[in-house]
C-alpha cells in the first residue's frame, strides 16, 4: 500500500473525519486488522482563514506547498488536500510536490456521473460556491452546477465558519440547510454536493431531497483505491515528470 499524505487542519474537525474514514476504508477493503499507511500534516487554520478573507491566495498556496513538500519528505506517495476551499490553490500545490495530488472535485465528479447526475447543487464556503475554481472543475466533466441564492449562500457560509469549524452542530442549522437543499432541488438540481468537508458533520443522506454526495468520503474512497493499486494514480504535472 502506498503512503497517503493528508494535508489538513482546515479545519482540524474535518481532518479528524478524514483520518477516521481513511482507516475505515482500508479496513473495509482489506479486512482484519488492516489500517492505512498515512502521514498527516495539520496547518494552523487561523492563519489560513485570514489569508482567505484577505484574498492572499498566493501566500496560502506557498504555505500549503511547503506543507505538501514536508509530507513527501515524511514518505507520502500521494497527497490528499483535506479541504474543498483550498483546492483553489491545488494547481500550485501539485506543481510543488513530486507525487500525485488527488483532486477532490475530480473524485466528486466521477461519483456524480456514475450516479447519473447531470445537474448538481453545490454547497460550500462562499469561496467554493461563488468563485469558478471548483464549479469549473466540475463543469469540465460535463456537469451543470447550481449554487444557492445570495441569502442562502450567506447562511451556508456562516454556519461553516461560525459553527462547524469549531465543533458546533445544531438542529437549527440542520433545518436551515435542509431548506437550502430543498430550494436547489426545486431549481432543478438532481444531486447535492456537500462541497465543504465540515458539512458532512451537520447533514447526511436523509437530509437532502435528492441524492447527496459527501465529498470527504468520496475523496477518501478514491485515495484508498489509488493507494491500494485498485485504480491507477493520476499523472504528475508536465513540469514535474522525470
Amino acid at each position: 500500500m502506498k503512503v497517503i499524505g493528508l494535508l489538513g487542519g482546515m479545519s482540524w474537525e474535518s481532518s479528524a473525519h478524514y483520518y477516521r474514514l481513511v482507516n475505515e476504508r482500508v479496513r473495509d477493503v482489506r479486512g482484519g486488522l488492516h489500517s492505512a499507511h498515512c502521514v498527516l500534516y495539520s496547518v494552523d487554520f487561523a492563519g489560513i482563514e485570514r489569508m482567505q478573507a484577505q484574498g492572499r491566495w498566493d501566500e496560502a498556496a506557498t504555505t500549503l506547498a511547503e506543507a505538501g513538500v514536508a509530507l513527501t519528505r515524511a514518505g507520502a506517495e500521494l497527497i490528499v488536500l483535506c479541504t474543498n476551499t483550498m483546492h483553489k490553490v491545488a494547481d500550485q500545490l501539485a506543481a510543488a510536490v513530486g507525487v500525485p495530488l488527488l483532486h477532490l472535485a475530480d473524485a466528486t465528479a466521477d461519483a456524480l456521473l456514475r450516479a447519473g447526475v447531470r445537474r448538481a447543487g453545490l454547497l460550500g464556503t462562499a469561496f467554493t460556491m461563488e468563485q469558478p475554481f471548483y464549479r469549473d472543475r466540475l463543469a469540465a466533466h460535463g456537469l451543470d452546477v447550481l449554487v444557492p441564492g445570495e441569502t442562502d449562500r450567506a447562511l451556508v457560509h456562516r454556519v461553516i465558519y461560525e459553527e462547524l469549524v469549531v465543533g458546533v452542530v445544531s438542529a437549527e442549522s440542520r433545518r436551515a440547510y435542509r431548506g437550502v437543499m430543498d430550494r436547489l432541488a426545486e431549481a432543478g438540481a438532481d444531486g447535492i454536493v456537500y462541497g465543504c468537508t465540515e458539512i458532512e458533520l451537520l447533514v447526511g443522506p436523509d437530509d437532502s431531497p435528492v441524492p447527496s454526495f459527501p465529498t470527504t468520503r468520496l475523496h477518501v474512497e478514491a485515495a484508498v483505491d489509488h493507494a491500494l493499486g485498485r485504480v491507477p494514480l493520476p499523472p504528475l504535472p508536465a513540469d514535474r515528470r522525470t
